[in-house]
């Protein structure tokens, strides 16, 4: 397993993905490769630890890579592009080559654990050129790529410069994993158009590039762990965070969003739809609050520090004309809650708003559907461009996230929807989460890359 950041066993941070990883390796063994979280004066690999017989391999990177390769490359230029936002790309050609150099160290430190028989799974934007590198070391292993976030349609990826040297490295994977149909296109559309790739039919999945490898290119969207967060919520209203809330809250019905605070969530939009609401539906005037958890990341990017303003500026407005005494339409809090609590939360609101402006997946969709009660559940209101609308369009209601006066629509028809439609969306939308959960995620992916053959 190699990704960005690896998260030891010990860690409190670890979400999801990271026990669905660790489940990963507990099942199959193996080893963890990444990023240790800490910079040092040099990038070098810690000393490989242990634990319940899953090895961890992790590498501190020196501060001028990880200005470069991280703050620099990947998250000034490949995470606007791949969200559709080219007019925010700053690209560097030194940040571009400090990338390329950080992969290319990073498969060095890790060419040496190596097995001949070992299948590698490789995660996210960070990494892209990583098969490339061990391809040149002459491993010769499966390896394979799943990418989290969207992927921005072929015509918007040839405006990064260095383009077919970049995402030509794709090919060196034998196996490429994306979020949705969507982003299959794209990449189907972009390795063909622009590189040359041909398929042997229009259904086939696999592609031949110019140079003979074969690509597998598939759709696996990721889930969540379903009966977990089901579970957390059901314990969180317990908890004092949960019953001050509640308490707080009184007779009137919770709105909510959790993101992190970024420019491709969509959270200016939102925060005026919500103003839209109390403007044009009076009757929920004093009703209803929105409570945006938006934990702050990455605040040395300029443009993290201009979302954040904006968006206390429009929730300063909103809340300034139409606030009483004992009641504030807008919860704006920039700090990070435990899973549990924010569980809990999702419990107890009547709307999840998910409105992001392009998402890979997008799992608080999905995290608060699962924390619902069933015999009184919320509605979903979610974003047509996250992953997850493709999957739960039938439960949630669906809008562009550019309009705010859909989103103001929207947000009435959910505040004000029948129990039993309620709880049909909510049915439909847990045989999806049941079924397609975070361990049948990695268990369809790795199924599909041990099938593929081993290069000769």
């Amino acid at each position: 397993m190699v990704s960005n950041r690896v998260t030891l066993p010990q860690e409190t941070r670890a979400g999801g993905l990271a026990l669905a990883l660790q489940a990963a390796l507990a099942e199959h063994g193996g080893l963890w490769f990444g990023w240790s979280g800490q910079l040092a004066e040099q990038t070098a690999a810690r000393p490989l630890q242990v634990h319940a017989g899953v090895a961890y391999l992790t590498v501190d990177l020196a501060r001028e890579d990880h200005a470069g390769y991280y703050i620099g490359h990947a998250n000034r230029v490949l995470w606007p592009l791949l969200h559709d936002r080219c007019d925010l790309i700053e690209y560097a050609r030194a940040d571009y080559a400090v990338y390329r150099a950080v992969n290319a160290r990073l498969a060095a430190l890790l060419r040496p654990h190596l097995r001949d028989d070992d299948v590698l799974w490789v995660h996210d934007y960070h990494l892209i050129p990583f098969a490339r590198e061990l391809r040149r070391a002459g491993c010769r292993q499966r390896i394979g790529f799943f990418l989290h976030t969207a992927l921005a349609p072929a015509a918007l990826l040839e405006y990064l410069p260095e383009h077919r040297e970049l995402l030509g490295a794709l090919a060196d994977y034998d196996l490429i994993g994306v979020q949705s149909s969507h982003d299959l296109c794209s990449l189907r559309d972009y390795l063909q158009r622009v590189l040359g790739a041909r398929a042997e039919t229009t259904a086939s999945d696999v592609l031949q590039m110019p140079d003979g490898r074969s690509v597998r290119c598939a759709v696996f969207p990721i889930g969540i762990d379903t009966p977990v967060i089901a579970a957390a919520a059901r314990r969180a209203g317990s908890a004092a965070a949960c019953r001050r809330m509640h308490s707080s809250l009184g007779e009137r019905r919770l709105v909510i969003g959790v993101d992190r605070l970024d420019y491709s969530k969509g959270l200016p939009q939102r925060f005026t739809a919500f103003g839209h609401l109390l403007e044009q539906h009076a009757p929920w005037r004093g009703r209803v609050s929105l409570l945006q958890i938006a934990p702050t990341s990455r605040g040395e990017v300029p443009e993290y520090r201009a979302i954040r303003r904006e968006l206390e500026r429009i929730a300063g407005h909103i809340n300034g004309r139409h606030a009483e005494p004992d009641w504030v339409p807008i919860r704006y809090v920039n700090r990070a809650y435990p899973q549990g609590t924010l569980c809990g939360y999702y419990r107890m609101a009547r709307v999840g708003l998910v409105t992001p402006l392009r998402d890979g997946m997008n799992l608080v969709a999905k995290e608060y559907l699962a924390s619902q009660d069933g015999n009184d559940p919320g509605v979903l209101v979610l974003s047509d461009f996250a992953g997850a609308a493709e999957q739960l369009r039938d439960s949630a209601l669906c809008v562009n996230p550019r309009d705010p006066q859909a989103q103001a629509d929207a947000l009435d028809a959910a505040l004000a929807m029948p129990l039993d439609e309620r709880r049909a969306r909510w049915q439909s939308a847990m045989t999806v989460l049941t079924e397609h959960d975070i361990h049948a995620w990695r268990r369809a992916f790795l199924q599909a890359l041990l099938a593929l053959p081993q290069a000769a």
